[in-house]
């Protein structure tokens, strides 16, 4: 039996493949949008995954330490590691922040000549491999030794091994390339050491240490006799800084993290999160904002795909309405015509996917957020375009079944 469809298809091939073409570039928006809200959720599961934490102790009535500013001392460790089930504890401290290649010398240049990475700084106890908020693993290079003024960076930075970059007041070398190391926004990870974290983060400038050093100084109630050296511990306090925003627990093996988490609660005045509710935080609350964007995208597409198809199919349709009443007049059944219109919406929809599905793979590794494209999200985003094309062709069935086959001979 003669395909009416694909003779149809190849007196106008030019034309067909080209919307294909056209309706598959938006696809692949499409699949590279739903990429992204996928790219999104790993990002946040790989940070706890990095951090090989099992708890996260923050300040209390906080969601901290990604989702809320949290701020803890950093002797609160000591107390953790003494309950019941804990394996290890460390201090952990995260600011977001502009990250300059090129160290002091390079200080008095113009903005441009350096160039800046939006990176997380992550302050960790360095020396002791495996403990929680330490890289995990490196691909170059090896892992921070000293107690000030090494780092660790993730390749997505595009800092190399040995050089020098600028963070607040102090210059680092980059002893070491690790990779996959994210923030939940998808920010690369740069790993300094703890002390040189919280001076990054906590510890105001000389100017305002100055400032605060007076304004305490002019205090008549720190000056009064009977309290010796209260003003110079005072004015010690602002200069020093003891403040970390999470502490980072690996329970013991066979250990319920729930139940370590709630002593803590109870008795420390602290927040503790398990992996479960931090993923709730992350995922949940943190980029549902997001999410609810993409998902409006990802209906706008659709729709918009819909009018396409629907739009072509019908204008197909009506430039061959002689033909179409032909083929009535000789007896064919308008199953067979409604029939011969869906083959070539759902062709278009099978070429726009073939097309959209090698654009979105091409062009996915160059976009500046992570875009993880799943198999599944490929079916389904196959099924759905073959509905919708099935849908959007019943405009043009309707006006093709409705032609008087007298036409054929009057015109």
């Amino acid at each position: 039996m003669i395909s009416l469809a694909g003779r149809d298809i190849l007196h106008s091939w030019g034309k067909f493949v080209l919307t294909g073409v056209g309706l598959g570039l938006l696809i692949g928006v499409t699949l590279t949008m739903a990429g992204v809200y996928r790219g999104m959720i790993d990002d946040a599961s790989a940070l706890l995954d990095n951090s090989g934490a099992d708890l996260w102790v923050v300040q209390q009535d906080t969601q901290g330490p990604y989702a809320e500013s949290s701020s803890l001392r950093d002797d609160v460790v000591r107390s953790v590691l003494g309950l019941p089930g804990v394996a290890r504890a460390a201090n952990v401290t995260y600011l977001t922040m502009q990250v300059r290649a090129g160290g002091e010398q390079d200080a008095g240049r113009a903005s441009g000549d350096g160039r800046e990475v939006r990176a997380m700084i992550v302050g960790f106890e360095p020396g002791q491999p495996g403990q929680p908020g330490s890289p995990g693993y490196l691909v170059a290079g090896r892992h921070i030794t000293r107690s000030h003024y090494e780092a660790v960076v993730d390749v997505r930075t595009g800092f190399t091994l040995g050089q020098r970059i600028r963070i607040r007041r102090h210059d680092y070398t980059v002893v070491g390339l690790t990779q996959r190391m994210v923030s939940s926004g998808g920010d690369p990870m740069v790993f300094i050491p703890l002390k040189d974290a919280q001076e990054a983060q906590f510890l105001k400038d000389n100017d305002a240490i100055l400032n605060d050093r007076a304004r305490t100084a002019a205090n008549p109630a720190l000056n009064r006799p009977g309290v010796p050296g209260l003003l110079e511990a005072i004015q010690a306090s602002q200069a020093a800084n003891h403040n970390v925003n999470a502490v980072l627990v690996q329970v013991q093996p066979g250990v319920p993290a729930e139940s370590v988490a709630e002593p803590i609660r109870r008795w420390k005045h602290l927040e503790a999160y398990t992996r479960e509710q931090m993923e709730e935080i992350l995922i949940a609350k943190l980029i549902a904002t997001s999410a609810k964007q993409i998902g409006m995208f990802l209906v706008i597409l659709a729709i918009v795909s819909a009018a396409i198809v629907a739009f072509i199919i019908y204008t197909m349709t009506l430039g061959k309405i002689r033909e179409i009443a032909v083929l009535k007049l000789i007896g064919t059944r308008n199953r067979t015509i409604a029939g011969m219109i869906l083959q070539q919406a759902l062709g278009l929809g099978l070429i726009g996917f073939l097309v959209g599905k090698v654009s979105a793979t091409l062009w996915a590794p160059i976009f500046p957020k992570y875009v993880l494209l799943e198999v599944n999200d490929a079916l389904l985003g196959l099924v759905a375009v073959m509905v919708i094309c099935a849908l959007a062709s019943t405009l043009a069935i309707r006006a093709a079944l409705s032609v008087d086959p007298a036409a054929a001979i009057g015109g």
